[in-house]
């Protein structure tokens, strides 16, 4: 019977060698780097996510010596170590691979933090990693981690530097606002023996500066801020202009515990200058902080209102900002180390040029000055459009009712209704037209001023006067919408960039027969803003309108275009008109004010149903410069409107 034998295999002599460049090729990977599942990176990858929100449970951590470290700990630390920065987590992305050594890994972090102004700062910085007995990556946490200058109780920490502020030009580049001396009035409580004596006698002081340097004090809680302060401690009372404390010097100076420091402030060249269209610069307040917390912190400066607010952040600059270690002491203080690990310095802001004229300005302001209704004054360069000075009178403080009231203008309007009737060809200079006491039209009755009447007159007589009742007469030889298009001509209701808010008006169109005549008359729904009329009137005088301007850098980014070229003839004829305004009209006052010669047309406005209850207006130009008045209650122009107008006349003369 044959015998049987097991078959040996016989092994290849290739396997082995074959196993052992496997086994050679996964050491020298592992000594590399590793990207696979289980490799650092995968625990670089969750040790940023956690980071940035604050979430570190995905991740191992140990200390130097291998201790373990629980993950609500690191989380807490790069809380602590992120110090002002930490309400705001950077950017974090891995550097490339990490760098394998045996049991221990070397990766770089991309660490890219946002600071208020969006200033950014980026940096890399170690994360060094130890392979655990249950096989995963474990981050070996240190404070270097987040800034490789940090160490255990350390903190980062900004410093601010504010920007130079750049100032408000006017049409010669000057600033409009710069340091001026100012006196700050204080008193010291342990050298006042009669604080209720003393009071009295500063308000009697404080009132006899004319209105114009200052604005009224309020003394009212000077006792209790006395009662309240150190004795030796300054109180201030008020901060005035020199030449204000000037004023009353002899009447303070000696009073029991007052004291008195010098300073600078940056003001304009008088409290009144352009103060509503400008606006203000005041230190932070509550709603800015709240509003904008990574924008301002307490004590910037910002600009509120007007040109100051709508331009802050061109005019303000970018602060400078150094972020640097903080380190607590043993008290639980913290003060700062030699360590400055970022620095962007300040860029100072950039100025704004605009159109303002100081000479022109002022008179505009001196003309408003001492009355007692709101009001506004706004002067335009005929040759350019050029706005040289916007005055508000009395009023809530930052209301430029120059630019953006919308009242009714009035008879002011009838320089309006007559191009556009003269345009037309419906009458001329010297048409005869009729001007009764009183108009009824589809039931309503129009009536002059006064009760006056004229009979039959050239019209413009019926200009020069005035004559509500033959203008509305006129109204329907426009049509329904030939207002509205004539007044379109001169710049009114149009789409207006000059960088400040502005109403360019409303006019009626397209109403009943009575609406018609109101609207010829500047009444019914007719709406429009000094400005408004000023730019109309400049069209007038050049022979076509373009668009006021204001701020020339930066240029506004659109301009309306210019308008029109108006009828030669017409506008001849209404520049007589206007003339006989002031020659034979309702603005005879204004004829012998030196220089070349005025025209204008007087307004009286009704704004509500009540005919007592009127504005008062008047535009007009001479030379160069067109001009519109507006006085809210103002009552008869020819009592408010038109000695505004001579006292600003008579400043620039």
């Amino acid at each position: 019977m044959p015998v049987s034998y097991p078959v040996r295999r016989l092994l290849s002599p290739r396997r082995p060698v074959l196993a052992a460049l496997a086994a050679a090729a996964l050491a020298a990977a592992a000594l590399t780097g590793c990207s696979g599942e289980d490799g650092p990176e995968s625990s670089v990858d969750a040790f940023l996510k956690g980071w940035r929100s604050g979430d570190l449970q995905a991740v191992g951590f140990v200390d130097p010596i291998g201790a373990r470290i629980p993950a609500t700990e690191v989380a807490k630390q790069i809380k602590a170590l992120s110090g002002e920065l930490a309400a705001t987590p950077p950017e974090l992305t891995r550097a490339g691979e990490a760098k394998v050594t045996a049991d221990t890994a070397t990766a770089r972090i991309q660490v890219t933090w946002t600071l208020p102004g969006q200033t950014r700062w980026s940096y890399q910085s170690p994360v060094r990693l130890k392979h655990g007995s249950d096989d995963q990556w474990q981050v070996i946490w240190e404070p270097a981690i987040v800034q490789e200058k940090l160490e255990k109780g350390d903190r980062l920490a900004l410093r601010r530097d504010a920007a130079t502020r750049a100032g408000i030009l006017d049409a010669a580049g000057s600033p409009i606002v710069t340091p001026r001396p100012v006196v700050r009035v204080g008193v010291q409580p342990s050298e006042v023996t009669d604080v209720k004596a003393l009071v009295r006698q500063l308000d009697a002081g404080f009132k006899a500066i004319r209105p114009a340097l200052t604005p009224p004090v309020d003394l009212a809680d000077l006792p209790k801020r006395m009662a309240d302060a150190d004795p030796d401690a300054f109180v201030e009372v008020v901060t005035l202009r020199d030449e204000a404390y000037r004023q009353i010097k002899s009447r303070i100076y000696d009073l029991p515990g007052t004291k008195f420091r010098a300073d600078k402030l940056d003001l304009a060249p008088t409290r009144e200058f352009a103060r509503a269209l400008l606006g203000s610069v005041d230190p932070a307040q509550a709603d800015d902080l709240q509003a904008h917390p990574d924008k301002y912190v307490r004590g910037d400066l910002v600009g509120h209102g007007g040109l100051q607010g709508r331009y802050d952040d061109r005019l303000r600059g970018v602060p400078g900002l150094t972020v640097v270690t903080e380190r607590r002491a043993p008290d639980g203080s913290t003060g700062p180390t030699d360590a400055e690990l970022f620095r962007a310095e300040p860029k100072p802001g950039q100025p704004l040029k605009t159109t303002l004229e100081v000479a022109t300005q002022n008179a505009a302001d001196a003309a408003l000055r001492g009355g007692d209704r709101r009001s506004a004054l706004v002067a335009v360069r005929i040759s350019d459009g050029a706005v040289l000075a916007a005055a508000n009178g009395p009023g809530p403080a930052g209301e430029n009712l120059a630019f953006t009231a919308q009242v009714p203008p009035g008879s002011t309007f009838k320089m309006v209704s007559a191009l556009a009737l003269l345009d037309k060809g419906a009458v001329t200079p010297e048409t005869t037209v009729d001007c009764p006491k009183t108009l009824v039209v589809d039931g309503r009755t129009f009536k002059n001023s006064d009760d006056f009447e004229l009979g039959s007159v050239p019209f413009t007589t019926d200009f020069a006067k005035s004559c509500n009742t033959a203008f509305a007469s006129l109204a329907p030889q426009l049509g329904a919408d030939g207002l509205a298009a004539a007044g379109r001509t001169l710049g009114i209701e149009e789409t207006w960039d000059l960088g400040a808010d502005v109403f360019t008006g409303k006019v009626s169109a397209n109403g009943s027969a009575t609406e018609q005549a109101a609207a010829a008359i500047g009444q019914g729904t007719t709406v429009v803003s000094p400005l408004a009329m000023a730019g109309a009137t400049a069209a007038v005088a050049r022979g076509h309108w373009e668009q006021p301007k204001l701020v020339l850098d930066p240029a506004p980014a659109e301009p309306a275009p210019a308008g029109p070229t108006l009828k030669a003839g017409a506008v001849a004829a209404l520049k007589t008109m206007m003339r006989a305004v002031v020659t034979s009209g309702t603005a005879s006052a204004l004829k012998d004010v030196p220089g070349k010669p005025v025209y204008g047309k007087t307004g009286t406005a009704e704004y509500d149903n009540n005919p007592a209850h009127t504005h008062a207006w008047f535009v007009g130009w001479q030379g160069d410069i067109a001009f519109a008045v507006f006085v809210e209650q103002g009552g008869s122009s020819t009592a408010s409107a038109v000695p505004i107008s001579e006292r600003f006349l008579r400043a620039l003369a």
